[in-house]
């Protein structure tokens, strides 16, 4: 297949409103541009929608989810299923469209197109499973059933660090529950999200039940509609401080919240952890898109006996890493999504190495056009540094040793956030004991990567609540009823 030029994968893209089935204009017709972090060029426009063009979405989803919930379970799993067959043929151009609107490197963003079209797949195998229960109740004199219904219209607030991915994993399991939506991503990113909204409808979703609304006033858009009695469900991935801001506001209407918010990952390597398997796994946590993910290695703990020999092999792997353009051949670090996130990025790295950090590699933005960041790793950073606190957001790792487990584990849980962990060691007893030990809703053991679509995804405590994937998925979107019966 001929390599896909940038003008024929943006042509394809609607700039419109998704709403009710029809792609319109923004109310008064404003639009706004969506930048290639690459270059600081405009690659599209799209509607900027307006307070008004919210509740038009949630009008459309309202009108659509009485027929939407009584449809067929089968219906909804065979949509899902031919859109995960679309998104895998459309491999290159959802993974070009991502790499242009966000910058990861092409490869990346090939394995996100997979990761995401997961979630159809499994949640297409989902829908039909959906079940509830019937028994005696113990006095023998009633029956007892219980069903599971859809919680209703759903406002899905999407990052633009995994503009697809994010979308399905929130769509998937709310079309197999049979919950109508208004998806709002983020204007960084939108293009992904629409063209993912086309090809629902191409793979057969009816009107109104998917909406979308791309704009630049997130508050002014999203607050009536979280305040309108008709939602039923808001779910969001994004910052913690943002999240917090939307379940103050979900609280007149008690929405169903499901929130996946910020991460302080710990990555733990223990005296007898492979080395070697300890640095490829650092560099999957570390370095998956570039670093801008809540699921990223924010905090390297190293026993203080092999702390030398990783970060000497964890540095020379970071210092070979090529930087660039992500659609260009070979290119392994892209750029940051602005300049503010990369100036952000700095002072973290600034602050450390004011108080005392050593940088073994990188240290600085890199000169010429784009948002540029040397992958860097740092050394000897003292406790009270900032980038040990606060979520880099960007290829920075941070080192810090410890001298025994309860001091890692300690040091690990030394955080508002409890996203995920991971740990390297060969110890199977420390296995058990660490993972029960540590504060987080997720723990990679001698792993990189955590994140499947057959797993349950989510935190604890600032990190957020609610699990998306795995068989728990489907449940943040639908409601439980009982039904007594006498005889």
């Amino acid at each position: 297949m001929p390599p896909l030029t940038q003008k024929a994968v943006l042509d394809t893209v609607p700039s419109g409103l998704l709403i009710g089935g029809q792609w319109r204009e923004a109310t008064g017709g404003a639009r706004f541009t969506v930048d290639d972090p690459a270059t600081g060029s405009v690659l599209a426009n799209c509607a900027d929608a307006t307070p008004q063009d919210g509740i038009a979405a949630l009008d459309a989803a309202v009108a659509a989810q009485a027929d939407w919930a009584r449809s067929a379970p089968r219906d909804r799993a065979e949509i899902l299923r031919r859109a995960f067959e679309l998104l895998t043929e459309r491999t290159e151009e959802f993974a070009t469209l991502m790499t242009l609107e966000m910058g990861k490197p092409l490869a990346e963003a090939r394995g996100e197109v997979a990761y995401g079209a997961e979630f159809f797949r499994w949640f297409s195998e989902e829908a039909v499973r959906i079940h509830g229960r019937y028994l005696m109740a113990p006095n023998g004199v009633t029956r007892l059933l219980t069903m599971k219904q859809p919680v209703g219209p759903t406002l899905m607030i999407t990052p633009w660090n995994f503009p697809l991915a994010m979308g399905t994993r929130k769509i998937g399991p709310a079309v197999a529950a049979g919950c109508t939506m208004v998806v709002k991503p983020a204007h960084e990113t939108p293009l992904s999200m629409l063209a993912l909204a086309a090809l629902m409808e191409e793979a057969g979703l009816p009107k109104g039940v998917l909406n979308v609304v791309t704009t630049t006033h997130s508050g002014a858009v999203c607050e009536p509609i979280i305040k309108d009695p008709r939602l039923r469900k808001l779910t969001f991935t994004g910052s913690t401080g943002v999240g917090k801001i939307l379940v103050e506001q979900s609280a007149e209407q008690l929405l169903r919240l499901s929130m996946e918010l910020g991460g302080n990952a710990p990555f733990i390597v223990f005296e007898d952890a492979d080395i070697d398997a300890a640095v490829n796994g650092a560099m999957l946590a570390k370095m998956r898109n570039i670093g801008e993910a809540c699921t990223a290695a924010n905090r390297f703990f190293v026993h203080e006996d092999v702390a030398e020999e990783f970060s000497r092999k964890f540095a020379d792997r970071m210092a070979g890493l090529t930087v660039g353009k992500g659609t260009k051949k070979g290119v392994e670090v892209g750029p940051l999504i602005t300049a503010k996130a990369r100036a952000g990025v700095d002072e973290l790295v600034q602050d450390a190495i004011g108080r005392g950090a050593t940088a073994l590699t990188g240290g600085a933005p890199m000169a010429g056009r784009g948002f540029f960041y040397a992958p860097t790793v740092l050394a000897n950073v003292p406790a009270d540094s900032r980038c040990l606190t606060e979520e880099i957001f960007g290829p920075v790792a941070p080192v810090c040793t410890f001298s025994d487990e309860a001091e890692a584990i300690a040091k690990a849980n030394a955080t508002q956030y409890g996203l995920v962990g991971y740990v390297f060691t060969r110890d199977h007893a420390r296995v058990i004991r660490v993972s029960e030990a540590l504060e987080f809703g997720m723990i990679g053991i001698n792993t990189g990567i955590v994140s499947n679509p057959a797993a349950p995804f989510g935190g604890v405590k600032h990190s957020g609540f609610g699990r998306e994937g795995g068989f728990e998925g489907i449940d943040e979107y639908l409601e439980v009823k009982y039904v007594g019966m006498a005889f």
